[in-house]
């Protein structure tokens, strides 16, 4: 894990300094990034309904924002631009590192777990049939994604070639239209899926399972702010409107997080789980 953390970092080649300057903002006006696993329209469909009603409960404007792609959003984080996020526990290691953000919520009951996923009718039924093939991948740090299955692949001497094609959703339709033979993705992810495309796929491998993604705010943003607004996330299911809002992005609830909850991040990896067939 500490080995996946450094190539991380490696990675991300834009260094800040610490905690950037405020954005000019209106008092009680705060930005709230969502990383772009999915497009943009996928993103804001189900997010922007979310920080509606949080606005509502709060009393604050909570503006949806995302980038085009995963490395955008990791500069982006690096430069302090955003008031508020929801990132892979990896990508917090780092920004909360090099640009303060702290956890305080996350996803209740929630994990985090990478797929390798095949067409349904596909011959393929073990990684090892995947040697020497090209497969698709969102970016080259997008960690459940990418990063664990290339460790696998590597930890058993499977060679495969990446291709990068921006985003999970173009990952998920690659494949389903057999432009590449199998695909990395997150199994939270592949659960929003076009039915459509969902009904042409089959997980083939699934990772070890990892902390879920955090909710962070920049340490710009004063603590009465972050306090009201946990309040706010950690009752939503247990109102109507706001356990729909959940259930549309496979939630159960959110609860207080702190940075202690992703301590295990920190600690050596175990062994990234064997070949399953899920479907």
């Amino acid at each position: 894990m500490k080995r996946l953390v450094a190539i991380l970092l490696f990675s991300i080649t834009v260094f800040t300094p610490l905690y950037a300057a405020e954005p000019v903002k209106s008092q009680g006006t705060y930005t709230f990034a969502i990383g772009p696993q999915q497009s943009v329209s996928e993103l804001a469909k189900h997010w922007i309904p979310i920080l509606q009603y949080l606005s509502e409960k709060t009393g604050y404007s909570l503006h949806f924002a995302t980038a085009k792609d995963i490395p955008t959003f990791q500069r982006q984080m690096m430069d302090g631009v955003f008031d508020f996020a929801f990132i892979n526990p990896y990508h917090y290691l780092i920004f909360h590192e090099k640009a303060g953000y702290k956890a305080f919520a996350h996803e209740k009951d929630g994990s985090l777990t990478g797929i390798i996923m095949v067409r349904k009718d596909s011959p393929i039924h073990n990684m090892h049939d995947l040697d020497n093939q090209t497969i698709a991948f969102p970016a080259p740090t997008a960690i459940a994604a990418t990063m664990l299955p290339l460790a696998y692949f590597d930890e058993q001497n499977i060679h495969v070639t990446p291709k990068y094609v921006v985003s999970m959703d173009s990952v998920s339709l690659s494949v389903a239209k057999g432009f590449f033979p199998a695909g990395g993705g997150e199994i939270h992810i592949f659960k929003f899926l076009d039915p459509q495309i969902q009904d042409q796929l089959r997980i083939l491998w699934t990772s070890e399972t990892l902390p879920p993604f955090p909710f962070v705010v920049h340490p710009r943003v004063p603590d009465e702010v972050v306090a009201r607004l946990q309040k706010a996330m950690q009752e939503m299911d247990q109102d109507t409107r706001g356990a729909e809002l959940l259930k549309a992005i496979h939630f159960k609830g959110i609860v207080p997080s702190n940075d202690s909850a992703y301590d295990s991040m920190h600690q050596p990896r175990p062994k990234i789980a064997s070949p399953a067939n899920k479907r």
